[in-house]
């Protein structure tokens, strides 16, 4: 058995740097390996321990990858301690051919990561082709990612249009536009900021009593909407306006979920990231997409796998002793 533990915390593997491009063109590797039976990723599982609240786990293996991964993921609101991240976790990493733990990765980092690739990767199949504007419905750390991975692949971006209940978020992503030569807007109602963006990425945290706000008929007839909440945000009853309905993986969800986390009626996923990434083709006429997702462990894995790479060749991470 190994006695040696790579640890990879938050600041090593920002020191990775990891790119864009690079996340996504692994993200998407992983979904084309799932299409084709090179990985294996189960369904997330929840213990809910309050409201908005749960611990949970995701598995995958890769025998390609030589490797196999559980995240393990907390979400944890806590009144009076927004200083601390709300969500917390860990990735575990181990040897597919001899089982033995390898590595342990900051599990934040790593989300934040992958959950902008793949947003980008559905864009790749779903959005317009040159967008100018996008928009941000919640500006926390996810908004960064985002920001990072949609002018990583759509160079075609001119303006920014942002709206969350925290203007000081607001404003830190819009100076982080405006370095990267956008036009930031800071919307104070999320009416024109549909309307306007044909791209749109919604990242509202699960709260007590959140209602939904966004309306999907307000978009532009050829726009993408990824829900990073999986659709706790917008409207149920305007979920039709979309020509497609998207998600991660339809072994893990059938439909988009609601505010208060159960299944919208009447609204399910025609398709999935899976079948997307194997080979299928943008859509030849303007429409509206939606891309609601909670994430797929196959994306956790991919990012680990790119990460633990970098960090052997770069020497990045403390080794531990097991």
């Amino acid at each position: 058995m190994s006695t040696e533990l790579l640890y990879l915390s938050n600041a090593d593997i920002q020191d990775l740097q990891i790119t864009p491009r690079e996340a996504r063109e692994a993200v998407l590797g992983a979904f084309r390996d799932n299409a084709s039976g090179r990985n294996v990723g189960l369904p997330k599982s929840f213990i809910t321990i309050g409201p908005s609240s749960w611990f949970i786990s995701m598995s995958s293996a890769s025998e390609g990858d030589g490797i196999a991964t559980v995240k393990c993921v907390a979400i944890v609101p806590v009144e009076g301690t927004q200083t601390r991240p709300i969500v917390n976790g860990l990735v575990c990493v181990s040897d597919y051919k001899t089982g033995v733990p390898i590595a342990v990765l900051d599990g934040n980092s790593i989300t934040l990561i992958r959950t902008a690739a793949m947003s980008a990767a559905a864009a790749i199949y779903l959005a317009p082709e040159a967008p100018a504007t996008i928009g941000l419905i919640g500006c926390g750390l996810q908004a960064f990612s985002h920001l990072d991975a949609f002018v990583d692949l759509f160079p075609s971006l001119r303006r920014i249009y942002l709206f969350s209940r925290n203007v000081r978020s607001a404003e830190r992503i819009a100076a982080a536009a405006s370095e990267k030569q956008l036009d930031p807007i800071i919307a104070h109602n999320p009416d024109p900021l549909l309307s306007e963006s044909e791209i749109v990425v919604s990242m509202v945290p699960s709260s007590p009593g959140l209602k939904p706000f966004l309306d999907a008929r307000s978009l532009p007839s050829s726009a993408f909407a990824s829900a990073v909440d999986g659709g706790r945000s917008w409207r149920p009853e305007t979920l039709t306006a979309f020509d497609r309905i998207i998600t991660d993986s339809l072994e893990q969800d059938t439909s988009p979920a609601d505010a208060s986390g159960n299944y919208v009626e009447g609204v399910r996923f025609q398709d999935d990231l899976v079948h997307l990434a194997s080979g299928s083709s943008r859509p030849r006429v303007p429409i509206r997409a939606f891309f609601g997702f909670r994430g797929l462990g196959i994306a956790d894995l991919a990012l680990a796998g790119l990460a633990l790479r970098k960090a052997r060749a770069f020497g990045v991470g403390t080794i531990l002793p097991r």
